[in-house]
């Protein structure tokens, strides 16, 4: 599981038991019904979503078992906790770093069984790890494009202007009413809307080379997902789907 800095806080006991729920989600099945390519990859995003978590939670509940550890909702002591999450995502300094433009820091371990299933998934954890991380804050980069154009800037002090009653501060939370008002009154809306869909289109074209890898280890994927053998026994620390 991939952390930015901020995020990294949070509490080893509440980590663990959020991957732990996260990874026992995953066994998701893709009906037999859902349109395929001739490859047998389901061709909806959605189906394609699961076909991929249900995957690795295969790979990691089989890399578990044979540590002699499954992943179960009951309660654990504080060093079952850290051996579990040793053994999910490794231990020691992480390995994998990405910086992105937004001065985000997003850090993974390059060991334990979630790394693994993704090796085996996506064939180059590192390249994936770059790739997935950009993608998943192109967003949030455009976004922060946006709140440096002078466009938004300006409208941003309009709507500041609105919303603050005369001869007193701004208010730390508006009321949600004046709030909306004054973003269609400011034109901040308009300009939210328009930068965003240009500044996203610029951050798409300047990390080509990541949405072309995510884009092409994603089909690798896939295609290792659907040729995984079928399990010739149920998992440990699952309940059926």
């Amino acid at each position: 599981m991939f952390r930015t800095a901020p995020r990294a806080c949070r509490t080893r006991r509440a980590f663990v038991t959020a991957a732990a729920a996260l990874l026992l989600s995953g066994c998701t099945v893709v009906g037999s019904g859902a349109p395929t390519t001739p490859g047998g990859v389901p061709s909806g995003a959605a189906a394609q979503d699961a076909l991929l978590k249900a995957a690795e939670h295969r790979l990691v509940v089989d890399c578990l078992s044979g540590r002699g550890l499954s992943l179960t909702s009951r309660p654990r002591a504080p060093d079952e906790e850290r051996k579990l999450q040793a053994a999910l995502f490794g231990a020691g300094p992480r390995e994998l770093s990405v910086t992105l433009a937004t001065g985000a820091t997003v850090t993974a371990h390059e060991d334990g069984c979630v790394a693994g299933a993704r090796q085996r998934l996506y064939g180059d954890q590192r390249r994936w790890f770059r790739a997935q991380v950009v993608v998943d804050n192109l967003r949030a980069e455009a976004q922060a494009r946006m709140r440096a154009d002078p466009a938004h800037r300006a409208a941003l002090a309009r709507w500041t202007r609105c919303v603050t009653p005369p001869g007193s501060p701004r208010p730390d939370r508006p009321d949600p009413v004046v709030a909306t008002r004054c973003s269609r009154e400011s034109g901040l809306d308009e300009v939210r809307e328009r930068l965003e869909a240009a500044e996203l289109a610029t951050v798409r074209a300047l990390r080509r080379d990541e949405v072309t890898a995510y884009r092409q280890l994603r089909d690798r994927a896939l295609r290792q997902a659907v040729e995984l053998p079928a399990p010739t026994h149920p998992q440990k620390g699952t309940t059926p789907s």
